[in-house]
């Protein structure tokens, strides 16, 4: 297991235990496709290309923006 990953599953660690199932549903999606590309659900492809095409603009948000998210994560 890379250090990167470890880190990763140490933040999940700590987050509530409500968000666990979360993020193992999510780790599940990825692990199904093992070495295959992971393929975005139909459902979060709109999200997905609107933030590459913001990202195409230079549009991005502040580090700021990006701390108060990560805060409300609880990381």
């Amino acid at each position: 297991m890379t250090k990167v990953l470890e880190d990763a599953i140490e933040k999940v660690r700590r987050l509530p235990e409500g968000r666990h199932a979360h993020v193992a549903e999510i780790l599940e999606q990825i692990a199904a496709f093992g070495s295959e590309p992971f393929i975005v659900p139909e459902s979060h492809r709109a999200a997905v290309l609107q933030g590459l095409a913001e990202a195409d603009r230079g549009e991005y948000v502040s580090d700021e923006d990006m701390a108060d998210l990560w805060k409300k994560c609880g990381l």
